[in-house]
């Protein structure tokens, strides 16, 4: 499969014309399929990087709910010699690909709310949304990216990670389970920075977004409960997230009342580069990103760390991309939500870094230096 996949990388990589490969599966995909021991050898031996296999080697991600979960009168064995797993299998089967792809920074899931061809339609749109391609009236695009302002989560900052294997029979402070409360999640170290721009109407910025490999799959248990007999490590230090991924996004100018920006992954020396022209009226951003499914919704959760404005202390905003209305959006029980702040301004990032004006000539902290490449020679870091 990685062969063929490389294969056809190559011949678009060498195409003079654009050119879009789109895989039908993903390597992750085979994580679903075999017991996790057999996932772990197939990765020593091929010398895998599971972190980079998920986040790095695709684009875009996009998760066709299978038909078994929404849709069930429309799963049969008849008109599809390739499917032979029942409904039950085929739900299992399901849960474990969306969950094998949680954390990739372009995830898209596409369930069973609509019929099938507007569901065509809407994977359609988040490639094309991808790819910056402005579809017009072909493609409404009814999905927008909501936010909610998190009072706090259930786990405290100073908390223990535990493996989601080791979590069964614990409980939170409020006596409830933590498995059946929060879902398996990922956890990412992500760092913005703002950069120098012509003028006050563009915004540019770059980001490093960090994981530990051996740190996935995990759920968060409060310090002090009883863990005895399981398997418990305590959360990585900055250090430890050794494999990263950078991106470089500008805003343009508003135009007709939007303002188009353009992401492009970039590598550990063009950061390097970049990183020079970090904007000295802006607070560099450290947070910790946690990725989730809750009921085929994708969330993101960014909770802000330290050194950063005051006004970023124990902020924690849920994100989300969803097509349903407002009270149709079930938002994840487990979490204490305060307030919807999709359309108030003083939470977007940009507002968040801003220096006040009698800061802008102080010392700035100490900046966390994880993420960032050291030495740069002909291109390699």
């Amino acid at each position: 499969m990685m062969q063929v996949e490389n294969t056809f990388f190559d011949l678009a990589s060498n195409c003079r014309r654009n050119c879009l490969v789109i895989c039908d599966r993903g390597i992750m995909d085979g994580s679903a399929y075999l017991k996790p021991e057999d996932w772990k050898k197939l990765k020593e031996k091929n010398n895998w990087n599971e972190v980079d296999l998920r986040d790095s080697r695709y684009n875009l991600v996009v998760h066709m709910v299978s038909a078994a979960i929404g849709a069930e009168d429309f799963y049969r064995l008849d008109n599809n010699s390739t499917r032979t797993e029942g409904i039950e299998i085929a739900r299992e089967l399901d849960k474990l690909t969306a969950q094998a792809w949680v954390g990739h920074p372009y995830y898209d899931v596409i369930d069973n709310s609509t019929d099938f061809e507007r569901k065509v339609v809407r994977m359609i749109a988040a490639v094309c949304n991808r790819l910056g391609i402005e579809a017009g009236d072909r493609l409404s695009l009814d999905s927008k990216k909501r936010k909610f302002l998190v009072n706090k989560m259930m786990d405290d900052s100073d908390s223990f990670q535990l493996k989601i294997n080791g979590a069964h029979g614990l409980t939170d402070e409020k006596g409830i389970s933590v498995v059946n409360s929060y879902p398996q999640f990922q956890d990412f170290i992500v760092v913005h920075d703002y950069l120098v721009t012509p003028n006050h109407h563009m915004q540019a910025r770059i980001r490093r977004r960090g994981q530990n490999d051996n740190r996935y799959q995990v759920c968060a248990v409060s310090k002090g409960k009883d863990t005895k007999n399981s398997p418990i490590f305590i959360y990585g230090t900055d250090a430890d997230f050794s494999n990263w991924t950078y991106t470089h996004t500008t805003r343009r100018p508003e135009i007709n009342k939007e303002s188009p920006e353009l992401r492009m992954q970039i590598s550990a020396r063009e950061y390097r580069l970049l990183l020079v022209q970090k904007d000295v009226n802006h607070y560099t951003i450290y947070k910790k990103r946690r990725c989730f499914l809750w009921k085929n919704q994708y969330f993101q959760m960014d909770i802000y760390e330290e050194p950063c404005h005051p006004r970023c202390r124990g902020l924690i905003i849920l994100e989300t991309y969803t097509t349903l209305l407002d009270k149709d959006l079930e938002l994840p029980g487990f979490l204490e939500i305060i307030k919807e702040i999709t359309n108030d301004g003083n939470y977007s990032m940009y507002k968040l870094s801003k220096k006040d004006s009698d800061e802008v000539n102080r010392v700035p902290p100490s900046p966390r230096t994880d993420g960032v490449p050291e030495t740069i020679t002909d291109g390699v870091v």
